[in-house]
């Protein structure tokens, strides 16, 4: 009986052994979490599209891949700003390790949400030193940085004097509750009137007005110029048809917009301003500070045409424009 108790209490004893050193190597391993991107969207639009599918595919080559050692949550406003609100809030109060924000107004509300907290990476965002989301693009100063995305206006400029020599007033529409567009139709506004040009601006609160807007302004106008206005983008076939009605062309300030019956523009390409963006979340993820991470611009650009617009127009595009942008794929 003796020898039976024996053997029992040394088998128990032996597992006691057993589960203190066990218990002891496991608790000296870290637990690894796969860090979450939260990627927020102001609205279902082509250029924004592309900018997220950058994104994602930045972060893939910096050694990210959805699924496998990241998770990314996406998000989609449909252009209402409570959703903005709650989305955001929603990515903070999961513990996000950090947000991406397609959009001024998309960014604007992760910043809000996160409170320097946690970082932000603005991704296509105009004048985000005007939206105080920065202190300067050389030093951001907070836990917000990324891609900024102003239209190259100088180009465009020049692609209007080459395009259509004859114009003498162009018509800038924007709506009045998006910063960006608004800031862009200025700076477009300033650069057409050094080169000379009488510029008339036009104003819409929503995608609704854009018809009776767009008919009036093809009325008043030589041409038209749509800058980076996500109700005006949104809005492009309707501006397009109204203006082709009294043939007036519309010159707009990204490809998307091209193919949605702008005649042509040179731009940025928004699918590289999300790479951009995709990349530098990468770097925040293995460690980086967004406060000390410059914001990037994206230098290169081509050209886009809409060889069906051009042709409804009359108008002979410069061969060189042509061969840059069907060399690009930007030929619609």
């Amino acid at each position: 009986m003796n020898k039976r108790l024996l053997t029992v209490t040394s088998v128990i004893l032996a597992f006691l052994v057993f589960a203190f050193f066990t218990e002891g190597q496991t608790s000296g391993k870290k637990t690894t979490k796969m860090p979450t991107v939260g990627i927020l969207q102001l609205v279902t639009h082509p250029a924004l599209d592309q900018i997220h599918e950058g994104v994602v595919a930045g972060l893939k080559a910096g050694g990210y891949t959805d699924g496998k050692n990241v998770k990314i949550a996406y998000q989609n406003a449909q252009a209402n700003q409570a959703n903005l609100k709650t989305m955001a809030q929603d990515f903070i109060n999961k513990e996000d390790d950090l947000t991406v924000g397609i959009a001024t107004p998309a960014a604007l509300s992760l910043a809000q949400a996160a409170k320097n907290q946690s970082p932000v990476v603005l991704a296509g965002i105009t004048n985000p030193v005007g939206s105080k989301l920065v202190n300067s693009l050389s030093h951001p100063g907070k836990n917000v940085t990324g891609v900024a995305g102003d239209s190259p206006y100088q180009q465009q400029a020049a692609v209007i004097k080459e395009v259509l020599p004859k114009a003498k007033t162009i018509g800038i529409i924007s709506t009045t509750s998006d910063s960006g567009g608004t800031y862009n139709a200025a700076q477009m506004k300033k650069t057409l009137q050094k080169s000379g040009y009488t510029v008339k601006s036009y104003t819409i609160s929503s995608t609704n007005d854009m018809l009776q807007v767009a008919t009036t302004m093809a009325g008043e106008v030589d041409a038209i110029y749509a800058p980076q206005d996500n109700s005006v983008a949104t809005a492009m076939k309707t501006l397009v048809s109204a203006a082709k009605a009294r043939n007036v062309p519309v010159i707009p300030s990204n490809d998307t917009m091209v193919a949605d019956g702008g005649l042509v523009t040179y731009s940025q390409s928004q699918y590289q301003v999300g790479y951009q963006a995709g990349q530098m979340t990468a770097r925040l993820l293995k460690g980086e500070k967004a406060s000390s991470m410059a914001v990037q611009t994206v230098n290169k650009g081509n050209y886009a045409i809409n060889k069906q617009t051009a042709a409804d127009l009359g108008i002979t595009l410069p061969e060189h424009i042509v061969a840059d942008a069907k060399a690009n794929k930007e030929a619609y």
